[in-house]
């Protein structure tokens, strides 16, 4: 073997790397800072004395539109893994017009305000050809750690408009890859390019003051400074609403919002 055949190996070993979709960190995306918190004014923390709640409920009026049903004839992992009918998440509406998989956040009111991201992930795991979960919220700098806990291949293809798109395959169960969104962004979709029927949204924040509402329809948004904010629901079909809500210190209000089936247009 010559010297120049040597050198060549370690490139090869490389590029083999990346065609598999490795388990690595993906690197920062080219020609964008690292993520910062936002804002200028880090320093007035938030006393957990005077720290205020809001709580609330999301609910459906009117008929819920029938969520679009699944066929896993395509894989056989899946078929397997799924022994009763699937359908799509897209209507998560209870008895009482409780509507899950809303996600609520504050839209604006903290000001100059700037938070520290977390340092422990939050996970979206790929198990029986599902995304789990369907919504999920983090912040700017969060790592969001894509889990596959199938026997099979999977991918989680972001589609951001804000963020670099980024595209992980994961063909080995266990396989575990994190990514940093680097700008706000609510919603960025993610789809898997192998299973046309997985799907799921993330609100990405420059702050921790959001929520997913439950199969119940409520929500929690804790530790808010005294203010006024503007609070938004998000629904991935029947768009978003927005309410004003002033909250003093200690204070516990109630916010709900109702959405109409009529807006539904489709799975």
């Amino acid at each position: 073997m010559n010297s120049r055949t040597l050198l060549s190996l370690p490139l090869m070993f490389t590029l083999a790397a990346a065609a598999c979709g490795g388990s690595k960190p993906a690197p920062a995306p080219q020609g964008q800072d690292q993520p910062k918190p936002s804002g200028g004014n880090q320093a007035a923390a938030i006393d957990p004395a005077t720290a205020a709640t809001i709580k609330g409920k999301a609910t459906l009026d009117g008929a819920a539109p029938a969520n679009a049903p699944i066929k896993m004839n395509a894989d056989p992992f899946c078929l397997s893994a799924n022994k009763s009918a699937q359908t799509q998440e897209t209507y998560m509406v209870g008895k009482g017009g409780e509507l899950g998989n809303v996600f609520v956040y504050v839209s604006d009111g903290l000001g100059d305000r700037s938070f520290q991201a977390p340092a422990d992930p939050v996970v979206i795991d790929q198990q029986n050809c599902r995304y789990h979960p369907h919504v999920l919220g983090l912040m700017v700098g969060q790592p969001l750690q894509i889990v596959n806990s199938d026997g099979t291949l999977h991918n989680i293809h972001a589609i951001p408009t804000k963020n670099s798109e980024f595209n992980t395959g994961q063909p080995i169960k266990g396989m575990k890859t994190d990514h940093i969104f680097t700008a706000a962004e609510t919603m960025v979709p993610f789809k898997c390019d192998v299973h046309g029927w997985m799907n799921a949204y993330a609100g990405v924040l420059p702050h921790p003051y959001f929520a997913v509402t439950a199969d119940d329809g409520s929500f929690t948004i804790k530790n808010l400074p005294p203010g006024t904010y503007k609070l938004t629901a998000w629904h991935e079909k029947l768009g978003t609403q927005t309410a004003d809500i002033t909250v003093a210190a200690k204070d516990e209000k109630e916010n709900n919002f109702t959405f109409k089936a009529a807006a539904a247009s489709g799975n």
